[in-house]
Formats: C-alpha cells, structure tokens, sequence
C-alpha cells in the first residue's frame, strides 16, 4: 500500500521540533509493516489550485504496479487566508467548494481510499494580522467556513472526515500553536493521533 499526503506547510511538518510533523510520525507507526509506503508531499504554501496543478504528476510517479494507492489531503488554511488588499480571500469560497470537488474527481481516478484532514484554528491575537505580513490575516470563522466546506463535501462523497478544529478548540488550543498559527510538536501530536483513529489501510 502506498499512501501519498497533500497539503501545505503543516503538512509538510514544520516546527515539530520533535518528529518533524504528523505525517513523519505516520510515517514512522507504518514503517513497522513494509508493505505500507508514506510520502509526505506538503509543500509551504500551496492552497487548494496548487494541489489540482500537480496532483495527477505526483501521484503518477509514485505509482507500482504491485501496490495499491490511497491518498490524504490535508490542505489546511492558505484558501483561507484574507487579504487585506484585495478585501478578498486567497481563494473565494466558491472556487474553493469546486477544487476540493475537482481533487475527489482526479483522486477517484486512481483510488477509492480516499481522506480529508480538517483544519486547524488561529491564536487570532497573532494572526490578525500575520506578524509577518500585515497585509494577510487569518480568524477563526473563517477557517471554519472553510472547514465545514470540506466537511459537507466529504459527506456528500461518503469520504471520511477527520475532524480537527474542535478537537483542538475544546483543549487549550493555543497551547497548540507555535506562533499562533503553526502547530507545534503538541499539536502535530493531536493531528496524528486523529489521523490515525481514523484511517483504514
């Protein structure tokens, strides 16, 4: 079995300090049967267009005959993001509801073993605005706009939905996050073991 992971920065792992992220740790829990492969395919920034873009590419390469593929996308809160700017988000939540339907579409062409990871929540007291980027902020409702979007698609598709906002709400989130916005090593801990309650490979 080989299980290919979309996403973003979190994805990817960044400031696990520990493990190097929730995907690292699946990782890791798999490598004890070798008949299971897990590639981390996050990549810092992409939001829900830039999966699409490389999707079928990604995946194609990483294809063998012998195995079967099943796929977890994790796309997490760039879509999200509002520009202060543009007085728009990143990406509106119209094209947001079709990419995810577009990436269910083009998974479906190679698996049925399919999941979405929720998204996570913000220190708003950080995030609005990012430090970094006074232009850019993230809040809490509209992450879970977003959140539900995927949520209602995934019931709609039969798809499994690993819930994460409100696992991290209902604990002391901010305890959660690094800056405010990352998850930390705690909360890539979390991530996992939802992750894991959850899948069936």
């Amino acid at each position: 079995m080989i299980i290919l992971v979309f996403g973003d920065s979190i994805t990817w792992g960044s400031y696990d300090l520990e493990y190097g992220g929730w995907v690292s740790r699946l990782r890791n829990n798999f490598e004890k049967n070798s008949e299971i492969e897990v590639y981390n395919l996050g990549i810092s920034g992409n939001h829900v267009e830039d999966l699409i873009k490389r999707f079928e590419f990604e995946t194609k390469q990483r294809l063998k005959e012998d195995k079967e593929v099943g796929f977890i996308f994790a796309i997490e809160i760039n879509d999200a993001q509002f520009v202060h700017s543009k007085d728009s988000f990143r990406t509106n939540s119209d094209k947001f509801k079709k990419g995810i339907e577009k990436l269910i579409k083009l998974a479906k062409k190679f698996s049925l073993k399919i999941y979405f990871v929720g998204l996570t929540p913000v220190d708003e007291s950080k995030t609005n605005p990012i430090s970094w980027n006074k232009d850019k902020s993230y809040k809490n409702n509209d992450i879970k706009e977003y959140d539900n979007i995927i949520k209602s698609i995934c019931v709609k598709n039969k798809i499994p939905f690993i819930e994460i906002f409100n696992k991290f709400i209902n604990q002391n989130y901010r305890d959660l996050l690094e800056d405010g916005l990352y998850p930390n090593s705690k909360g890539h801990e979390l991530i996992y073991e939802e992750v894991k309650k959850v899948l069936k490979f």
